[in-house]
């Protein structure tokens, strides 16, 4: 593992402002309640009214909250475990960090662009940096040629290159279909806008994270190295981001949200990518790690 301790240090950090980010979301409740807002195109928006997300409209502030639950007792265990076999020089353990650091690297990503300034911006801006180096820093000197010799079977990256490929084509046709419409209408701001500037998770997907799910995949298909790579790295990340898809519909469905049909297309798609995660780190040969030589 290259860059040690400039890694443990970045991802130690990840998870103790993480911690502090997502406690605060989870157990901050101090405010009035809910109350309508009028946005400054006329409509009428539910604000949660309390906590850390008190400015942000209900049913969004509830998501954040779902997602600080995974994040908080998922994703940062899972940090930790990876950095600890990383540093034995597990490749497998590398291979998690890296997925799990993408993981917040989106989160946070998202939580600094589209949260209501809150008092966590400050710690918002240390996890975004934090995450950013550590994944570069992971990803860069990645030794391919060690992770080549480590493959048992190319098979299964084929497959899980074909999925992150169909996968990115649903969301990307279920984003458009935000998008377009109100477009064709003439009445251009979709409602999914409330009363925020502007769409932040469809943007970024569209723009960034599906494109980079397609291309890893068709690299993939097409029997690349890198492809295999961050096909793998993909598969992680997206294990932990439905998972929280999965709690944030199961906490829209508990204040009484339709989550119809949501519900029975999330967890599947979150259950595939769990059983390929299992499926291309197990396809990696098992390495001693110092203490087992």
């Amino acid at each position: 593992m290259k860059h040690k301790t400039v890694i443990t240090t970045l991802s130690i950090l990840i998870a103790l402002f993480s911690i502090i980010a997502a406690s605060t979301g989870i157990f901050s409740d101090k405010g009035t309640g809910p109350f309508l807002h009028e946005t400054v195109r006329g409509d009428t928006v539910l604000i949660y009214g309390k906590g850390l997300y008190a400015h942000m409209s209900a049913d969004v502030a509830v998501q954040g909250i779902a997602q600080d639950y995974i994040t908080l007792f998922l994703g940062v265990p899972l940090l930790l475990f990876g950095l600890a076999r990383a540093r034995n020089n597990s490749l497998r353990g590398t291979i998690l960090q890296t997925g799990t650091v993408f993981y917040f690297l989106l989160t946070y990503l998202f939580y600094l662009a589209m949260a209501m300034y809150n008092a966590m911006f400050p710690v918002y801006i240390l996890l975004l940096a934090s995450s950013l180096f550590c994944l570069l820093l992971l990803l860069i000197p990645f030794d391919t040629d060690r992770f080549r010799e480590s493959i048992k079977s190319e098979a299964v990256y084929k497959q899980a290159g074909i999925f992150l490929i169909i996968n990115a084509g649903m969301i990307s046709l279920l984003w458009l279909s935000v998008i377009i419409p109100p477009v064709l209408e003439g009445t251009i701001i979709p409602k999914q806008v409330q009363h925020y500037t502007t769409l932040i998770v469809q943007g970024f997907d569209l723009a960034i994270f599906l494109p980079l799910a397609f291309v890893s995949g068709w690299m993939a298909v097409k029997k690349q190295i890198y492809g295999y790579l961050f096909t793998t790295v993909y598969m992680i990340f997206l294990s932990i981001l439905m998972l929280a898809l999965v709690s944030k519909i199961l906490f829209m469905a508990a204040e009484g949200a339709s989550v119809i049909p949501v519900i029975f297309i999330m967890p599947p798609i979150a259950g595939i990518a769990i059983y390929f995660s299992w499926r291309l780190l197990g396809n990696l040969h098992k390495e001693k790690t110092p203490e087992e030589a």
